[in-house]
């Protein structure tokens, strides 16, 4: 690449040219010396092994690009008094932004031991990938951040994210080439049919093309400019392109890019804010081409490096055993001119901190990345204007995401004029019930409209798109700026961001351990349309195992709850609506359900997380000879349809009915900030009586769960072992053995004495299981004693 190209723009002066080379020269300084020292951070004296990190560990290659493009961010933001942020794509882009934040004095600032000055490079230098140290990603640590860039594929998601409902933002996205290649990312280029230019910033992204990834070229970086053209137009932008190996004419170049773009977004924000203008508009984007590892070393050991896949990662490898690698790492980082861009005692020069903003437009100490500083309370109503009368359990019925859709429509109405609350979800707000909301806001949408359409709506906070990615990417954008809201799903499908919620509860884990790091809005789902009432959809519709991904991370982030009626259900989310820095998940179902508790017990059990429900048992005040157990809704029904036939059949059995609506009361205190003691448990299992325990997903969970209780061997649980097909509803659960039939059998089972004194009984119910078979192949429905069933004590 021996030149520097764009379409159009003004180049800046030959002053601010100087300066800026200066600023992009001491951030690769900066970069570099993370990688390689310990000590000598100026090169106050001749280099040596000493000096050098026992491990190196970093990536150089990305490096040089995201310094040149923080570089001009900072001169735009600074000269157009702008409120910025930016979202590092390239996975370990650590180096820069730590040297960046450095450099305009943020980092100083919010780690005030690492002061900007050859004291504080030293440290900031020796922390980088060292034991004790901070990470070599860009990680919640470091200030500006609001994106993990270990995992690729995210970036431009959380930038529209961070950019919804902040109409004066600039969201700056750098995104690797690499990354560019991932499903998630290329999703979310349609991003811009969502983006109301009125309401919404601006989202700019960068398409850094450096060629290559750790060991293989990148796609983008090798399609024929007119084919990369034609795919970026396609998402619906307007590519500016920048590209050169020469330093002068790419700053020059890169400039009028940003000028240029920056130009198009005034005008595509002033005609829709101004004139109203309805068609969507195609944003700009900047296609920046420089080498991987630029300035870097060209060649080591007679291989090439800067330019190439070598360059990734560290490109001088032996330098504490090699004198000359040692003496080319010298050549290399003497090649800045360091005694230029720092003084005497290390501290940046006026020409390498004339580019930078002050205040909070630093993007290291901008608030959009602290959302915790930004957030309000939300404004949740009075759940007792939604909750729906319940006189006696089990009379009943109503179906728990409609009730609750109601708490969300006021919700939407009461942040109508501040709009920092979404709904997100792929495709499925309507068929999850909660459509009360189209009442309060239509669905975001920017694309063209037909008169068939319904709910659409250019200024719309319900989102919907069929890319769980980019549905989990959007909120976590949004509520790490200092907003809320909640994402809808089907409970099969959300295992599509089973890795992204792993990056969330790992960020917000970290932050919860930064003081300076603001408690956000947690992230919180709605599961519905759930295992056993897939039953139309079949066997591809039928996974509860989300709750078993989410409860194998940080305690003290994660958060599930299985309401097993609708005021369960609006009391629950009462609670994680208000929530911080969790991720919350919420099974419940859609489909008719009875009502079983008034809207004060609901809250009273609800705070409990698990409870006996002295209504439903037959204890009369004394030990138990078993305990029913049930978490989840139909669970739940099945345990009292099975204790309605044991009060019946077996009218002297002491009968315990428990329900857990918090799952994680079952972990030991000491495991989990819910968690019972084992007092607590015993006085709610028993340590010594048979439990029961009708689980709504996979039943090994609850034995995970409760391994080391007492009693343990006496836990017996039933839940879904993966039977399932298109069949009735109450054959589901018969196909798993989570039926009532199937409970009252293993109490007889497991109660000693039952199994001689109550055979017959233990007959009738495996007779009712057989006819339930036959029932349902000639009438395709269930038998009439099941679908009619109701409570009755």
């Amino acid at each position: 690449m021996p030149h520097a190209d764009h379409r159009t723009g003004t180049p800046p002066a030959d002053d601010e040219l100087r300066t800026l080379d200066a600023h992009w020269r001491a951030a690769n300084y900066l970069a570099a010396g993370q990688i390689y020292l310990m000590a000598n951070p100026l090169l106050t004296e001749p280099l040596r092994p000493a000096h050098i990190k026992p491990r190196l560990l970093g990536h150089w290659g990305t490096s040089p690009g995201l310094n040149l493009v923080y570089t001009h961010l900072n001169r735009v933001i600074k000269a157009r008094g702008l409120d910025a942020l930016c979202v590092w794509g390239p996975g370990h882009g650590g180096p820069s932004v730590l040297a960046n934040s450095w450099l305009d004095g943020s980092y100083s600032d919010t780690y005030p031991d690492v002061t900007r000055d050859a004291q504080g490079m030293a440290k900031l230098f020796r922390q980088f990938s060292f034991p004790g140290g901070v990470p070599s990603h860009v990680a919640p640590e470091v200030p500006g951040s609001i994106h993990e860039g270990g995992e690729l594929g995210y970036s431009l998601a959380h930038a529209y994210g961070a950019a919804f409902d902040h109409p004066e933002l600039l969201v700056a996205c750098v995104i690797g080439d690499g990354e560019a290649e991932t499903g998630p990312l290329a999703a979310s280029w349609h991003s811009t049919k969502f983006l109301d230019p009125v309401h919404d910033g601006a989202v700019l992204p960068i398409l850094h093309l450096n060629g290559y990834k750790i060991a293989n070229p990148t796609v983008l970086s090798r399609l024929p400019e007119p084919e990369l053209d034609a795919l970026l137009r396609g998402y619906g932008h307007e590519p500016i392109h920048v590209a050169g190996d020469d330093p002068l004419q790419v700053h020059r170049a890169l400039a009028a890019a940003f000028d240029e773009a920056l130009d198009r977004i005034d005008l595509i924000r002033r005609t829709a804010r101004q004139e109203g203008v309805p068609e969507r508009p195609h944003w700009p984007m900047i296609v920046l081409r420089t080498p991987k590892g630029w300035t870097g070393p060209k060649e080591v050991d007679g291989e090439p490096v800067e330019g190439t896949w070598r360059a990734h990662q560290v490109p001088l490898a032996g330098v504490r055993e090699n004198p000359a690698h040692l003496a080319q790492l010298e050549a290399w980082l003497k090649s800045y001119r360091p005694g230029e861009l720092f003084d005497a005692d290390g501290r940046p020069s006026a020409d390498v901190l004339a580019c930078v903003p002050s205040g909070a437009r630093r993007l290291g100490a901008t608030p959009y990345a602290n959302g915790g500083l930004l957030v309000r309370d939300l404004p949740v109503p009075d759940l007792d204007d939604f909750a729906v009368p319940v006189d006696k359990p089990g009379a009943t019925l109503h179906e728990p995401t409609r009730v609750l859709g109601g708490l969300l429509e006021q919700i939407m109405k009461d942040t109508a004029a501040r709009r920092d609350f979404r709904l997100v979800g792929p495709d499925e707000t309507a068929s999850n019930r909660l459509q009360a909301v189209f009442d309060a806001s239509g669905k975001a949408w920017q694309a063209q409209m037909l008169p068939v359409d319904e709910h659409l709506d250019r200024h719309g906070r319900v989102m919907e798109v069929l890319s769980e990615h980019l549905c989990q990417g959007w909120l976590e954008g949004y509520l790490l700026t200092g907003r809320h809201g909640l994402f809808s799903c089907y409970e099969a499908f959300v295992h599509i961001v089973d890795s992204m919620v792993n990056q969330h509860i790992k960020w917000l884990k970290t932050s919860r351990r930064l003081p300076w790091r603001a408690p956000v809005a947690s992230l919180n789902y709605l599961l519905t349309s759930h295992v056993w009432r897939q039953d139309h959809n079949g066997f591809s519709h039928q996974d509860p195992g989300f709750v078993d991904h989410v409860l194998n991370k940080s305690p003290e982030v994660v958060r599930v709850y299985l309401p097993p009626d609708a005021n369960t259900l609006l009391s629950v989310a009462d609670h994680t609506l208000r929530s911080r820095d969790y991720v919350n998940v919420i099974v419940a179902g859609k489909q008719p359900c009875f009502d079983w508790l008034s809207m004060d017990e609901a809250r009273v059990h609800c705070a409990r997380g698990a409870g006996i429900w002295e209504w439903a048992g037959t204890e009369n005040d004394g030990e138990p000879d078993v305990v029913l157990a049930c978490a989840g809704d139909v669970p739940t029904q099945e345990v009292l349809a099975a204790a309605q036939l044991l009060r019946r059949h077996l009218p002297r059995l002491a009968v315990r009915v428990v329900n857990v609506v918090d799952m994680t009361r079952l972990l030991p205190h000491e495991a989990h900030p819910h968690g019972m003691t084992d007092f607590e448990y015993d006085g709610l299992f028993t340590p010594d009586k048979p439990v029961v325990f009708a689980y709504h997903g996979y039943p090994w969970l609850i034995h995970r769960l409760a391994y080391s209780r007492n009693g343990h061997h006496n836990l017996h649980v039933r839940g879904y072992k993966e039977s399932g097909t298109t069949t009735t509803p109450f054959d589901m659960v018969v196909r798993n053995d989570l039926d009532r039939y199937r409970l009252v059998m293993d109490v007889i089972d497991r109660v000693p004495g039952l199994a001689v004194r109550s055979a017959a009984v233990r007959q009738q119910m495996a007779d009712a299981r057989t006819r339930h078979h036959a029932w349902i192949r000639e009438h395709g429905t269930d038998l009439p004693e099941v679908a009619e069933w109701s409570w009755t004590s």
